[in-house]
């Protein structure tokens, strides 16, 4: 009873509080407003309910959907503070948290699968920070992106154990395609759609990295999936050899959902197709194969550089502020020179200081004639 109380008020109370909070901060076009008697008054009654409510949590479910679940709702609530500046420490919340994500073998906050592929619709509403349609939107369609990632990954995942010759390659090598092809189009659809003011003083706050107990940890990124990365290997545009790439690997590791580790893990000794392909270059399959290759590209580099540059970059600069904008943890441009190096490996762009896997594709478009 404890726990669906607590999940409860975060569809009902604590929705109504960050929503309060958040249009005052939009009138005033600040991230956050402190010393304001009226909205401490909401503060106070999100922190105080929030962590009475936890506090009354005497165990937690068997089943570790459920767990990770309640780690999500508790992540809700520690991220809700760290948004609106309450430096009180909530440490039974800490506690169970850290117990969670212990016992799960993940961070113990919220991360991005909590918001969408883990997040329980009940009456067509999902659990959110607020009722604000942009959020919703956010949310929502980086989910979608998700889901085609997945669906690509599942497909490409498949490719070596038929054969890169296969009929059946075909069809995987089309869902595949396909899949990315809507990743893009979810992209776009979130570029045209998503108000930038909206998103960058009232959702990407509670993105921001906070601390359980003594140790920080890590802002949500809408990219804490497996997919993606096993994308990458399998298709041969990125290095498991790689030191940067593994470091993208590993650092994201404890924030990917449980089901995804195993993945993340098997992808980093992959077969890539990449190699397959050179070895048995059959026309048809390689074809697809280079035009999967182009789409993950395009969906990536397009994420670059009209959603993290214009959602992003471009505030910041106009808010003369660098530190601290990120989910990440470092300084705005280290992060996006590392999210420019990720878009080029992806796209194959050779560069100065950087080699991608261009002669490879250059190879065999010439294979194939």
């Amino acid at each position: 009873m404890a726990v669906e109380r607590v999940e409860q008020w975060l569809r009902r109370e604590f929705v109504a509080y960050n929503t309060e909070l958040d249009e005052a901060y939009f009138a005033e076009r600040a991230e956050v407003l402190l010393g304001v008697p009226a909205l401490d008054r909401v503060k106070r009654a999100l922190y105080t309910e929030g962590l009475e409510l936890i506090s009354a949590i005497d165990g937690y479910p068997d089943s570790p959907a459920e767990r990770y679940s309640l780690l999500g709702a508790v992540g809700f609530y520690l991220g809700a503070c760290r948004r609106h500046g309450i430096d009180d420490e909530p440490r039974a919340a800490w506690a169970l948290a850290d117990e969670l994500g212990a016992g799960l073998g993940v961070a113990p906050r919220y991360v991005f699968a909590h918001q969408s592929t883990h997040n329980l619709a009940v009456d067509g509403v999902c659990r959110r920070f607020t009722t604000l349609s942009d959020e919703a939107n956010f949310t929502t369609t980086n989910g979608l992106a998700v889901l085609a990632y997945q669906r690509a990954a599942a497909a490409l995942r498949r490719v070596a154990d038929v054969g890169v010759s296969s009929p059946l390659a075909t069809y995987l090598l089309e869902d595949a395609k396909s899949a990315l092809d809507d990743v893009l189009s979810f992209n776009r659809t979130l570029g045209k759609s998503l108000d930038v003011d909206r998103f960058y003083l009232n959702i990407r706050p509670y993105f921001m990295s906070h601390r359980v107990g003594s140790r920080e940890y890590r802002g949500v990124n809408a990219g804490d999936f497996a997919a993606v990365n096993e994308i990458d290997l399998v298709l041969g545009l990125c290095s498991a050899r790689d030191p940067f790439y593994q470091h993208v690997v590993t650092e994201k590791y404890p924030y990917v959902p449980p089901e995804d580790q195993p993945r993340l893990r098997a992808a980093m000794t992959a077969r890539p197709l990449l190699g397959l392909f050179l070895r048995d270059p059959h026309p048809q399959n390689a074809e697809l194969f280079l035009a999967v290759c182009r789409a993950h590209g395009a969906a990536y580099a397009h994420h670059h550089s009209r959603l993290v540059r214009h959602f992003l970059e471009g505030p910041a600069r106009a808010a003369r502020r660098q530190v601290d904008v990120t989910a990440s943890g470092p300084p705005l441009d280290v992060v996006v020179e590392g999210l420019a190096r990720l878009a080029d490996l992806r796209a194959a762009r050779d560069r100065p200081g950087l080699t991608t896997a261009r002669s490879g594709l250059d190879a065999l478009r010439r294979a194939i004639g």
